[in-house]
């Protein structure tokens, strides 16, 4: 068809571009005229296709048709008229002229929010639909017959901008496009408008903007973010007109430590606090707004409400220099009206609008790539010189972000000083739990508290989950660039390195880890682990896919995998800072934000971790770390609605209990990592030096806590004698003692509850007539000290030979040479299969064992080998899901198929 694009801005350019895509002959283009020099987008693109371009300043004067202004416009010949964006008032005589009549874009769901500020009111009235709809023109006011709508969800904190971005233009420029494919087939309807529901509202202006603070918080905000980017909604502060940006509905808790701020009419006064302004509504519930703007044009962050917003100016480098004359003509050429730039022009002042401010972001991150600008960056420093500090100041990693406050607990240890938070960490702060409630985390060596813990409450579990959602939904780290993403992870396995002999001596006191075990495996795997997912973050992808489906039309199949959302990791305490490390680095690198619970005994490498995330860059309400009950905590997360994915490592008991959580509260997706009671089998052909130095390493490694451990080890007769002998001299050599001792084999169980539980399992098996070869007991000295332990002669029916012990226990049988199909069908006689290991020379034999033994994990000839590319998990009541390896970052993705016809 041929047709008359009438309008402007950025959207009408995209209108335009992809109507000539389908083909369409555009006659003309009438737009507005130039400003300050500069012209409209929708005309750039036109001339450069050599289109006519008309500017007319009006189409209309005293409400009649300007008679030569009609002339030129039906001299082009249209048959359609298509306006995408117009703010002129175009007379019927053209409305009415093409054979196809006009057809106009609006962004709401007619007959609602008729007139020009229909996006503002949509937000304004707290309407959960927003929308947009194609009609056809007719002579009164947005009432033409319907001809398309599409509606999309308003999200509780969307703005203007937002909503425009994410739904209004985009899908706004394909509705038109199909509005007009459906005109050329024949097939446009004409709906007329129904008069229910039809509303129309005046125009958003600067002085109507001003906000009526006898309100609900929710009005407030709605009123706040209805107004925002343009035209700002202000009150009278100080006695100047403050406009507040960037609001937000919160939990009165926000404002616990603050500056008041005095606004008249307020039913209460503002508090400045680091996260932003906090205000009030009439209800007394609170908002939180984070930018403001004063009279001259300045907008700082509400939280330097109380800051002189200024600092002297920076000496800059000769590299940087040259920086600021590369962004100096960069400046020159987006404000071409502007003879020379100085450090005084005024970006705004000079004739930018929004659609500069895009520019001018995308060319600095063309100059310097680490210099990640947000919009806001822009309209915070407006002249000329405020705007290179600013830049310096980011590639400089001076940007003055709010140092991170930590409440450290300090103790001179291991020839250090560790300093450990022992707060929760929600939304990027240490904070206390709801009532101030903590308890006390005991040091397994000596019996005695380390510190104070802060113990999370229901309420926690809500904010910690609030923040981890809007983190995902609405922050920078759902819109970040993967590659971006896997720098700052990167940057925190790093931070990771830095700190690890710190780490480690956490780990050390806080869960009886031998030193140099947590430094070489506790932290060293972790530092891996999250190395390994941040190379993974840019290398997610779907698949295409030829369907069978295809004729007589052409398709495209294609998938795509994306991150699930806020995610819940509950982790055990035998490997505090790793089961962390395991899931929490294939969750981020999957794109998705995390609300974590650590074991209610080891919390406190997982509360470091939080601080060095915050030190790293993530941003904030990505990581949130819950110390708590499993009851308590656990429960909650398994049940609330808005976590999306669940991956637990625990008892299987426990595994079950959560899954029908899960399932019954929202059917959120879960991965389980549980129970184990992993046979070793060990034939007469090994190599016996080899098969006993890792069959002790299979039961004794990190003091039998190791949900891999060897349960039941099965030795040949012909060689059963001569390894046990073997076995009890290696036990016999093994130091017990301080884990902080460098030359200590053997430390503390984890608490005092497993202490016991262990000495109840070698009792039960004494008295159901096992040999115990040694140990079997409590160590006599202070803390929670169990003896490595040696049982043989255990018989199948045995409560040892099928349950875990989860300590320092090995546990012997025998099995007659020849009888290979045999020991397999006693090693698959448990309801567990997460892991296994074979020993012997005989490759064949190796492979026939490995290929019958029912677990996630076969070793052959070796054990405990584990590797962050390597995926682990198990079968049966061992669980499901694997961690490590790519496999894991499917447990945090989802898979989307999208087909199209064409």
């Amino acid at each position: 068809m041929k047709i008359a694009v009438i309008g402007q801005s950025l959207f009408g350019q995209e209108v335009y571009k992809e109507l000539r895509k389908d083909g369409h002959i555009i006659v003309g283009v009438f737009t507005i005229p130039d400003k300050d020099g500069k012209a409209d987008p929708l005309a750039t693109e036109a001339q450069k296709d050599s289109v006519p371009v008309f500017k007319f300043p009006r189409w209309r004067v005293k409400g009649q048709a300007i008679p030569e202004v009609v002339a030129q416009y039906k001299a082009t010949g249209a048959e359609l008229n298509v306006l995408p964006f117009c703010s002129q008032f175009i007379p019927m005589e053209v409305i009415d002229h093409p054979k196809h009549g006009s057809i106009i874009y609006h962004p709401s769901l007619l007959p609602r929010h008729r007139g020009a500020s229909a996006i503002n009111w949509t937000l304004i009235h707290g309407d959960k639909k927003g929308g947009f709809t194609v009609f056809w023109a007719d002579d009164g006011l947005d009432t033409g017959p319907i001809l398309l709508q599409r509606e999309c969800d308003v999200k509780p904190n969307d703005t203007v901008n937002t909503i425009y971005k994410r739904f209004l233009f985009p899908e706004g420029v394909k509705g038109t496009v199909e509005a007009v494919r459906l005109i050329a087939g024949g097939k446009a309807p004409r709906v007329t408008q129904p008069q229910e529901g039809a509303t129309y509202e005046c125009i958003q202006k600067k002085d109507n903007s001003k906000i009526d603070w006898n309100q609900s918080a929710e009005a407030l905000h709605n009123w706040i973010r209805g107004n925002d980017k343009m035209p700002g909604a202000w009150a009278e502060v100080d006695g100047q007109k403050v406009t507040f940006y960037g609001s937000s509905l919160v939990d009165n808790s926000t404002a616990a430590n603050g500056k008041p701020l005095d606004i008249p009419g307020a039913s209460q006064p503002g508090i400045v606090t680091k996260a932003g302004l906090v205000l009030f509504g009439n209800n007394g519930k609170a908002l939180l707004v984070r930018n403001v703007q004063f009279e001259d044009g300045k907008m700082i962050p509400a939280a330097q409400y109380y800051s002189s917003g200024s600092s002297a100016a920076m000496e800059l480098t000769e590299e940087e220099k040259t920086f600021a004359e590369q962004m100096r003509a960069v400046w020159q050429s987006i404000l071409n009206n502007v003879s020379k730039i100085e450090d005084s022009t005024d970006f705004f002042k000079s004739g930018a609008a929004s659609m500069d401010v895009v520019r001018l972001v995308e060319e600095v991150k063309l100059r310097a790539s680490s210099c990640q600008l947000q919009n806001e960056d822009v309209y915070m420093n407006t002249t000329f010189q405020d705007f290179i500090q600013m830049c310096v100041r980011k590639l400089r990693g001076e940007d003055e972000e709010e140092e991170l406050v930590v409440d450290y607990v300090e103790k001179s240890i291991n020839n250090m000083t560790i300093k450990m938070p022992h707060q929760l960490f929600i939304n990027g702060e240490f904070v206390d739990a709801e009532g101030g409630k903590t308890y006390k985390t005991i040091n397994p060596t000596d019996g005695m508290a380390i510190c104070d813990v802060s113990l999370a409450q229901i309420s926690d579990v809500d904010k910690a989950v609030a923040a981890a959602k809007e983190a995902f939904e609405e922050g920078e780290w759902g819109k970040m660039n993967p590659r971006d993403r896997g720098r700052l992870i990167y940057k925190l396995a790093d931070l990771m390195e830095e700190n690890q002999e710190e780490l480690a001596t956490i780990e050390a006191i806080d869960s009886g880890a031998v030193y140099t075990l947590a430094l070489k495996t506790h932290v060293g795997m972790s530092i891996q682990t999250f190395r390994y997912f941040a190379g993974w973050c840019d290398k997610i992808h779907g698949s295409t896919i030829p369907i069978n489906q295809a004729r007589p039309n052409r398709n495209l199949t294609f998938t795509k995998k994306e991150p699930i959302g806020v995610c819940a990791i509950v982790i055990p305490w035998n490997y505090p800072l790793m089961m962390l490390a395991w899931k929490t680095a294939a969750c981020l690198a999957a794109g998705n934000t995390v609300v974590l619970k650590p074991a209610q005994v080891t919390p406190l490498t997982a509360l470091k971790f939080a601080e060095l995330a915050a030190k790293a860059g993530l941003p904030k309400g990505v990581v949130n770390i819950l110390p708590g009950s499993g009851a308590l905590v656990g429960q909650h997360l398994s049940d609330h609605p808005d976590v999306r994915k669940l991956g637990f490592t625990g008892s299987t008991e426990i595994g079950k209990h959560i899954m029908k959580s899960c399932a019954v509260s929202n059917v959120k997706k879960v991965s389980l990592e549980l129970g184990g009671k992993s046979p070793l089998i060990i034939f007469s052909d090994c190599d016996m030096d080899k098969a006993i130095r890792m069959g002790m390493s299979s039961v004794f490694f990190n003091k039998g806590e190791n949900c891999i451990a060897a349960g039941r080890l099965f030795v040949e007769n012909s060689i059963h004698d001569q390894f046990v002998k073997k076995v009890i001299g290696e036990v016999k050599k093994m130091k017990i003692g301080d884990p902080l001792d460098r030359s200590t084999d053997h430390g503390p169980q984890n608490h005092k509850a497993h202490l016991d539980k262990l000495v109840e399992y070698c009792q039960i098996g004494i008295k159901e007539g096992a040999t115990l070869v040694c140990g079997g007991k409590q160590v006599q000295r202070p803390g929670f000290f169990f003896e490595p332990t040696v049982f043989t002669d255990v018989q199948d029916h045995m409560y040892i030979a099928k349950e875990e012990s989860f300590g320092p226990v090995m546990i012997i049988s025998k099995f007659e040479s020849g009888e290979v199909d045999d020991v397999l069908r006693r090693a698959n006689a448990t309801e567990y299969g997460l892991a296994s290991g074979v020993f012997t020379r005989d490759i064949s034999k190796a492979l026939y064992v490995s290929e019958r033994l029912n677990a996630g994990t076969v070793f052959v000839n070796t054990y405990n080998k584990t590797d962050v590319a390597s995926p682990f998990g198990g079968f049966k009541q061992s669980g499901f899901g694997k961690d490590l390896g790519q496999e894991a970052l499917n447990e945090y993705l989802k898979t989307k198929a999208v087909t199209i016809e064409y």
